[in-house]
Order: C-alpha cells, then sequence, then structure tokens
C-alpha cells in the first residue's frame, strides 16, 4: 500500500469543490488544507507546539535551502527532519526546483539537471531529479515532490513546449529514484499559460505513478483571470482519486477560488510574511478588503483583539491591537510572533469553513457571502 494516500470525501455539487482526507505516516489530515511554509526547518518565530496548537497539519520544509545547510546528512543522522525539529505531524518537501529556477543567470538548465550557484557562498552546485529525491528520501519527509522546471512568466510557446516536455522526462526520473516505500511523492504538472500545455501535462502526470498531484507554475506573476483559467485546465484534467495541490497560494480570495475549482492542499509565505510585515489577516466582515495594517494610529487607542471571533493565542488571551501596534512600531518580535499566531490560526480556520460548508453542499453560498462581506470580487 502507498505511504500516503487520498480519500475523496465528498464534492460540493454545484461546485466540484472536494472535501477529503490525506492519509499520511505521520497522521490523517482534512482537505482542503493550507500548510505554512517552514523554509529552514522552522515556520519563523513559532514553536511546534504553537504550530500544533493553532492547528496546523501539515508544514512545507524547503529542499534547496536544506540541501545548501546544514545539509541532508546531517539531518539524515539526526533522526530526519520530524526529530531534527521536534515535529510529530506530516511534513513535506519541495523539490528545491521553483528556487533554483529563480536564481536566474546564476543557473544553467540542462538535461542532466541545474547547476547553480549558492545564494549563501556562491559555491557551485548541481542538483538533478535523482539528487533532489535523495536530498528528500534523507530529510524523511512524508510527501516529496518530483523535480520540475518552474517556467517564467512570459514565456513564449515554444520554450514552454520544451520545458514542459522536459518536466514530464524529469517526473520519471524523481520516480525512479523515488525507492523509499514509507514516503510518498506527488509529480507536478507545468504548461505555462498555453491551454493545450496545461492539460497535457496534467493528463501526462496524473498518468503516472504518484501519490498525488500538483500544479506549479502558476502565480508567478500573471493576470489573476489567466491563472485560474490555466488552473482550470490542470485540475479538470487530473485524476479524481489523488490530492491536487497548488503551490505558492495563501491570500483567502486565491484560496477560495482555488478550492472552488477543485484544489485541496496549499502552502505559502504569505500570512507569515505580511504578519513580520505588521498586517493582521481578518475576516471582510471585521476590516475592509480583510486586512489590518498594525502600523496604523487608528489602533492606537483601539483596545479590542484583533478580531471578536478567533480563538488564536492573541485573540483569546487579549493582546489588544493598541498593545500589538506598539509592538509592531517598537520592532519587538512579539508582535510578529502575535501576529504571525493570528494569521495562521485565520487561515487554519478559513480552511476549516470551506470543508464545512463543502460538506454541507453550501460552498456557493459561503463563497457569495465572503465577497459580499468584502464588497466584491477583485
Amino acid at each position: 500500500m502507498a505511504a500516503v494516500t487520498f480519500e475523496l470525501e465528498h464534492a460540493d455539487k454545484a461546485t466540484g469543490a472536494r472535501a477529503g482526507i490525506l492519509h499520511t505516516p505521520h497522521g490523517d489530515f482534512k482537505t482542503p488544507i493550507f500548510m505554512p511554509v517552514g523554509t529552514q526547518a522552522t515556520v519563523k518565530t513559532l514553536s511546534p507546539e504553537e504550530l500544533e496548537d493553532l492547528g496546523a497539519g501539515i508544514i512545507l520544509g524547503n529542499t534547496y535551502h536544506l540541501f545548501l545547510r546544514p545539509g541532508a546528512e546531517l539531518i539524515r543522522r539526526a533522526g530526519g527532519l520530524h526529530k531534527f525539529m521536534n515535529w510529530s505531524r506530516g511534513i513535506l518537501t519541495d523539490s528545491g526546483g521553483f528556487q533554483v529556477f529563480s536564481l536566474g543567470e546564476l543557473r544553467k538548465i540542462t538535461e542532466d539537471g541545474v547547476t547553480f550557484r549558492s545564494h549563501i557562498d556562491g559555491a557551485p552546485k548541481f542538483l538533478s531529479p535523482e539528487i533532489s529525491i535523495g536530498t528528500q528520501m534523507a530529510l524523511g519527509a512524508d510527501i516529496m515532490m518530483a523535480f520540475d522546471e518552474c517556467i517564467p512568466y512570459p514565456a513564449d510557446y515554444n520554450y514552454a513546449r520544451t520545458s514542459t516536455a522536459r518536466t514530464h522526462r524529469w517526473a520519471e526520473r524523481s520516480l525512479s529514484a523515488a525507492t523509499s516505500k514509507t514516503q510518498g511523492i506527488f509529480g507536478i504538472c507545468q504548461g505555462g499559460m498555453f491551454q493545450d500545455l496545461r492539460e497535457e501535462s496534467a493528463k501526462v502526470i496524473g498518468a503516472m505513478d504518484f501519490d498525488g498531484c500538483a500544479i506549479g507554475g502558476l502565480s508567478v506573476g500573471e493576470p489573476t483571470e489567466l491563472m485560474f483559467d490555466m488552473l482550470e485546465f490542470s485540475t479538470r484534467n487530473l485524476p479524481a482519486n489523488k490530492a491536487r495541490y497548488f503551490m505558492g497560494l495563501g491570500t483567502p480570495e486565491h484560496l477560495l477560488e482555488s478550492v472552488a475549482r477543485g484544489v485541496d492542499m496549499f502552502d505559502c509565505v504569505f500570512p507569515t510574511r505580511v504578519a513580520r510585515n505588521g498586517m493582521a489577516m481578518v475576516s471582510p466582515k471585521t476590516a475592509p478588503r480583510g486586512r489590518l495594517v498594525m502600523k496604523n494610529a487608528a489602533f492606537t487607542e483601539d483596545f479590542a483583539p484583533l478580531e471578536n471571533d478567533c480563538d488564536c493565542y492573541a485573540c483569546r488571551n487579549n493582546f489588544t491591537r493598541a498593545y500589538i501596534r506598539h509592538l509592531v512600531r517598537a520592532n519587538e518580535i512579539f508582535g510578529l510572533r502575535l501576529l504571525t499566531l493570528h494569521n495562521l490560526r485565520y487561515l487554519q480556520r478559513f480552511m476549516a469553513q470551506m470543508r464545512a460548508a463543502i460538506l454541507a453542499d453550501r460552498f456557493s453560498e459561503f463563497r457569495a457571502d465572503f465577497y459580499l462581506a468584502q464588497g466584491g470580487i477583485d
């Protein structure tokens, strides 16, 4: 039996939005699910106990960064990433492909893999499907990702076609390298911004012996409408019995629209990054566009919690907006921690609300209510 499986519980009758259970070696997790990003084997400013308390089920580790330091072999000797970072629940590792391809002129792509220079010290490095999967096996992730080429935006048709075909060949090599019986592996669909390539890639990756399918190469600077068009071309050609993962997406609006198009899993640095910049994510019923910019003078004497109905550590202990504003303006790390806890808890609650709406066949109403409170779709 596969180490990672997906159980589809229910699809919303009106939209096809999905509720399911992802079974992994470190627990079963209800979908749709948002996975906090722990790039360097930590979610910035938070402890594992805090992550578990706010409801995180799976976190993401970054193969590129862990490959460079401290190195996969050290983590393997420590007992794997779970023991190294003292995390008992699920871990998904990306392949390192996105980070490598974002290096631009610092990397060179061949059929064998990618040669690049470390952003830390400039030392030459090489990643291939085999090295990426070998690294992820040493890390001990529950879910590994196939090595792929993330197509930039914009890219012309010929480049996208050549790159997508290479991603398919690398997917086959990734599968062959994934010899662990205790770890799952997802393939990644590409295709650029072209309907036929998106549909073809979804069919090719979906037909391979992967445990799940990710949609890559989106949310890379393209217009929102184009992103969702390409997403639909992908999801409608993916198998229903495998989990679908949109890589690198984290705003409530984008999560909502992607769930409506049949996606089950998400990760993004957005909630933690904006927290470190002093922003709280809240319901659009609480604040316009669902955002509180805590540096604003309006919160100087605001002694309410960030959100009245929130059960996060910050809100249930009544750390007020005035206090958090003071901490942010004083560059105190506790303020950023409170905002990080709140933002991640907000997204966990948001995903649970979507799941409940799907199970009740009320997702269309939930979606409409969200936009009514927000004042319309961007």
